[in-house]
């Protein structure tokens, strides 16, 4: 089994804890060593009964030994910026997927290093996957989809077939992208919301159809 850590000891973190403990009941895979978090007052303390927070990314950068981390942060700017920030060459980035992901064809799937993938997500043929995303659960993929980095899908998120995506973007719960349509980089989907075009980077979109919302 090999030593692994999240960083993130908030709500998430915990769950991917109990993510860690459902693979090992199929498989043994992880040795849960506990947690970092920059959240200072967190240091020294037990995050409910899964384990202890080591410190931020100064403690994580000093770690003299191998370990495998899980980065458990649900913004992704946010992720990118603490993946940037790590420079302790005894960290690795694995893909931790739950048991009950499910693909059309596991041959055709290519995905990168550092994502995480919750309960009932389902990829179909020919899917890439870049790294550091976070499918949150029940996350479709359709055929020839096209995923960059630092994105995070919450559950039940809709991804069509052809569509692709750059990096660093956030999609709601239950959000849906129709066929073929290209997002750029760092734009917001609310949930619920249906994607039917294009949209501009950077921006939020909400509705059905979805439209740019103006803070």
């Amino acid at each position: 089994m090999k030593d692994i850590a999240i960083f993130g000891a908030g709500g998430f973190g915990k769950e991917i804890a109990c993510l860690l403990d459902r693979i090992n009941k199929e498989n043994p895979t992880w040795n849960f060593i506990g947690f970092f978090d920059d959240n200072t007052e967190l240091k020294d303390k037990m995050i409910s009964h899964y384990g202890k927070c080591f410190g931020g990314i100064n403690e994580l950068n000093s770690y003299d030994k191998d370990i495998c981390l899980a980065i458990a942060v649900g913004n992704p700017n946010t992720v990118k910026n603490i993946v940037e920030k790590i420079n302790n060459t005894h960290i690795s980035f694995p893909n931790i997927i739950h048991p009950t992901t499910k693909y059309a064809d596991d041959k055709t799937l290519f995905i990168g290093k550092g994502n995480i993938i919750q309960g009932d997500c389902f990829f179909s043929c020919d899917v890439k996957i870049g790294d550091f995303n976070v499918m949150n659960g029940s996350v479709i993929f359709g055929h020839d989809a096209i995923v960059g980095s630092y994105n995070t899908f919450m559950p039940a998120v809709r991804i069509s077939g052809e569509v692709k995506i750059g990096d660093g973007n956030f999609f709601g719960i239950a959000s849906i992208i129709l066929q073929q349509i290209k997002i750029g980089n760092n734009v917001r989907l609310g949930a619920g919301s249906v994607l039917m075009t294009k949209p501009k980077d950077g921006l939020l979109y909400i509705g059905n159809p979805a439209k740019k919302f103006e803070l």
